[in-house]
């Protein structure tokens, strides 16, 4: 393997240099009770949850990277940071509603086996995962009136714009690597993951079934101790509405434009791109 190719080096020093410190950057002694609510409390604790996931899918992508070391070096930065995530929702947790703090039980409980899936269509999907929470928690810190909380969602959701961003290194190294069949699987993925206003349940990785010996209790979701939380956070309580989601999908076909060197100003037009890329591979 030649270094110079590898990514991971580079995103490793870039990630050590804007890396946040739970003790130092959250300003704990800020909390203010009065602006907390016990529903706004218990949302905390689901994303803790939610966030613990990101130990299952490192799981499968070092089984389905296997053959991709610089792609399963860049998990450890990217495992460590997600799991910072969950580890500081539970601290908020643990100093201010004590009694909502994850059990190991129901951390365990999100931990089961992914199915094996193709390596590019999950990077994409993953892509888009980090683009979409970005979104979430930038929502969730409008929603939050208190000051801890608004600036652990601030946080962490600049931290899934990093995850995004490194993603689509790894997708133009592909995009080198294997030409059009990358840009079919990353194509494929984007017009799902832009038309999620078309779908019922939200479109993320937490959310997707993914174990067919499960099913129907194969989605991270459907594991949590209320399983139908997520629809009613983003419907109900943070107003995660269409000017939201319209943001997420302009972001999805922003990148794959410059991915791609094309210009996609609305899904119809990506998906005339798949299309075209479709009949090209299936000619090759």
């Amino acid at each position: 393997m030649n270094m110079n190719t590898m990514l991971y080096p580079d995103l490793f020093r870039e990630f050590e240099r804007v890396r946040w410190n739970l003790e130092t950057d959250i300003p704990w002694d800020q909390f203010d009770a009065d602006k907390l609510s016990r529903e706004q409390a218990y949302t905390i604790k689901m994303n803790a949850i939610t966030e613990w996931a990101a130990l299952p899918a490192t799981e499968m992508f070092l089984r389905d990277n296997r053959g991709d070391s610089d792609f399963s070096g860049f998990m450890s930065v990217w495992f460590f940071e997600e799991q910072k995530h969950s580890l500081v929702l539970m601290e908020y947790l643990k100093r201010f509603c004590p009694d909502l703090v994850p059990t190991e039980k129901e951390l365990d409980a999100v931990r089961f086996e992914f199915d094996p899936a193709p390596a590019l269509e999950t990077l994409m999907l993953h892509f888009c995962g980090e683009i979409r929470l970005n979104h979430w928690y930038r929502c969730a810190s409008e929603w939050h009136s208190e000051p801890v909380i608004k600036k652990i969602y601030n946080t962490i959701a600049m931290d899934e714009a990093r995850h995004g961003g490194a993603y689509l290194k790894y997708m133009k190294k592909s995009l080198k690597n294997l030409g059009a069949s990358a840009q079919l699987a990353f194509a494929k993925i984007g017009v799902l993951m832009a038309s999620a206003s078309r779908h019922q349940k939200a479109l993320h990785p937490t959310n997707l079934h993914v174990n067919k010996a499960l099913f129907p209790n194969d989605t991270v979701q459907s594991r949590l101790p209320e399983p139908g939380w997520l629809e009613k956070w983003l419907d109900d309580q943070i107003k995660f509405d269409k000017g939201w989601e319209k943001k997420v999908a302009d972001r999805i076909l922003h990148n794959l434009s410059l991915l791609f060197d094309q210009s996609f100003s609305n899904v119809k037009e990506l998906n005339l791109f798949r299309k075209k890329i479709g009949k090209n591979v299936d000619q090759i």
